[in-house]
C-alpha cells in the first residue's frame, strides 16, 4: 500500500506528519526520519480492525490484505 504524507516543521523543532487520506492519523519526530517512521506505526495501528468495535447481527466480517 501506498499512502502520501505530509511533513510540516514544528515550532518546537522536529516535524509534525500526518496521513491526508487517513483522518486524525498524525504523528511527530525530533527528525524527519523519527516522524516518518513514527507516522508508519500511526498508519498501522490506524487501518488495524478493532476488536471492540461493534458488528450486527446481519454483518459479516472478513480480513483483507492490503
Amino acid at each position: 500500500m501506498r499512502l502520501r504524507v505530509v511533513l510540516e516543521p514544528s515550532d518546537e523543532g522536529g516535524y509534525t506528519v500526518y496521513v491526508p487520506s487517513l483522518p486524525g492519523c498524525i504523528s511527530e519526530g525530533d527528525s524527519r526520519e523519527a516522524a516518518l517512521a513514527n507516522i508508519r506505526e500511526a498508519i498501522e495501528l490506524y487501518l488495524e480492525p478493532s476488536e471492540l468495535q461493534p458488528v450486527g447481527d446481519q454483518s459479516l466480517v472478513e480480513e483483507l490484505v492490503v
